[in-house]
């Protein structure tokens, strides 16, 4: 009786368990993270650096979806590569939305996404290759450029319905769209659309012709791809800094040269000031530019304050160990190829030519304009000019012995009778300044260490630059 009864009540207990475990709702799920990013002028570098700023945030913050905001005239076919590239790269879901027109490149660009949607006055079309300034391409060098866009869109429009076969006709004056017994373009046009066109259902079974959607704005299109108040959006805009940093790609070279100019100047002056200054600050521009152009994270920029502390430490702590401040400039020109790489968010980093040949190139050309650069300054430049008066003399902060100039040291055997000579110390050594030997003033160098104004010193060798001296015990 017992043992019949237990087991009704088990069978009660079980069956409100199931009954519990069936009226539980299921745990909803999180807002979709949509990112959009605005693509709303001339298809150039600035747009770029945008798409792949964006584009790196977008994966950093496991977004879901990507739409592009699209509003473009066209632009460079190269860029459009690039950014073709660049949206590749994220794993989520990503949509254009036409907010009044994607012609030529944005026409391309559109391919590019899972899905195209249309504000209801979108338009499409018009992708053929011209020159940049406007004009018409050769024939020959037409009919290459447009086989392989044709061949590059069908490779990004793979089951995606007639997408192909429409930009393919976009792009090719000479192509014919016929679906079923419909032509939708003849040979001697090229094709564009509106929202409704795009919209358009063919064949059997029918299917939009290119459209996924139209949408009033963005809102009722993640409406319909997420539901109402299913999605967090976060916009990204066009900065200041991404036009900037069009210009400071650019000239990267430039100021590469002039900054390592700078700090080989400070290099050989004692004490620190305007050129040691200039120069890390140069460094430094390089750095912003290619943060605001999205390449570099924040490792290449820790690898650089490594280098400059080592640099600054063998100027201020260690002068003459010349070995602290080699590491150190070595850690700050491979940082800036580090910076120059286009590196992106849970990818390893690959030392592929296609990553590493321009960041190497613009460094070594950088090197190569400081090195000439300094031949001009140092080797053709006058004696007692402008610039040999600031770096000898005012960079050094000592002033000259009276009735004393700074002499040049003999580049034949002559020079050689200056060692074994002892003087004094016309500046502070640290490691580089003035020495006075038999009433005449010299550059000179510390081989270690550093010394004060008035310190007996020893001629032990001629140096590149002057001469090299140790402190007399």
């Amino acid at each position: 009786m017992k043992c019949r009864i237990c087991s009704i009540l088990a069978g009660l207990l079980a069956l409100l368990s199931a009954n519990a475990t069936a009226a539980a709702p299921a745990p909803e799920a999180p807002p979709a993270k949509v990112v959009v990013i605005p693509i709303r002028s001339e298809i150039d570098q600035p747009e770029l650096f945008i798409l792949r700023r964006a584009l790196k945030e977008a994966i950093a913050q496991q977004a879901d979806t990507v739409v592009l905001d699209m509003e473009t005239p066209g632009g460079s076919l190269s860029v459009t590569f690039e950014m073709l590239k660049a949206l590749e790269k994220f794993p989520g879901k990503t949509l254009t939305y036409i907010n009044r027109e994607a012609i030529s490149a944005g026409a391309l660009i559109s391919a590019g996404t899972d899905a195209i949607y249309f504000a209801p006055d979108g338009i499409i079309g018009a992708a053929a290759p011209v020159l940049a300034g406007g004009g018409d391409i050769d024939e020959t060098m037409q009919e290459k450029i447009v086989s392989y866009l044709k061949a590059r869109v069908r490779s990004i429009s793979e089951g995606k319905g007639y997408r192909g076969e429409v930009i393919s006709a976009m792009i090719d004056n000479d192509a014919e769209l016929r679906i079923g017994e419909v032509t939708l373009k003849r040979k001697g046009e090229l094709l564009s659309l509106t929202a409704s066109e795009a919209m358009k259902s063919y064949g059997d079974p029918p299917r939009p012709l290119l459209g996924a959607g139209i949408a009033e704005n963005l809102g009722a299109l993640l409406d319909q791809v997420h539901g109402a108040g299913r999605y967090s959006v976060q916009t990204f805009e066009v900065s200041w800094s991404e036009k900037l940093a069009k210009i400071l790609n650019r000239i990267t070279p430039l100021l590469l040269g002039v900054g390592l100019v700078c700090l080989f100047i400070e290099f050989k002056t004692p004490g620190f000031g305007v050129f040691g200054i200039t120069g890390i600050s140069l460094l430094g521009v390089i750095f912003f530019g290619q943060f605001a152009a999205g390449l570099s994270g924040h490792e290449p920029a820790l690898f650089f304050l490594l280098g400059v502390s080592l640099v600054a430490a063998e100027l201020f702590f260690f002068p003459g160990v010349v070995y602290v401040a080699a590491v150190g400039a070595a850690l700050m020109l491979g940082s800036l190829v580090m910076a120059m790489t286009d590196l992106w968010p849970s990818e390893p980093i690959r030392f592929s030519e296609d990553a590493l040949v321009l960041p190497l190139v613009n460094v070594l050309a950088g090197v190569v304009l400081a090195a000439v650069l300094f031949l001009v300054l140092f080797k053709y430049l006058p004696r007692g000019s402008f610039l040999n008066r600031i770096v000898l003399d005012a960079a050094i902060g000592g002033a000259p012995v009276a009735g004393r100039a700074l002499a040049g040291v003999p580049d034949d055997a002559g020079g050689l009778l200056l060692v074994g000579k002892t003087g004094i110390a016309a500046t502070g050594l640290f490691p580089s300044g003035q020495v006075v030997i038999d009433e005449k003033r010299y550059e000179a160098r510390l081989a270690v260490g550093s010394a004060a104004v008035g310190t007996p010193v020893r001629v032990v060798a001629l140096g590149g630059f002057g001469l090299t001296v140790e402190v007399l015990s």
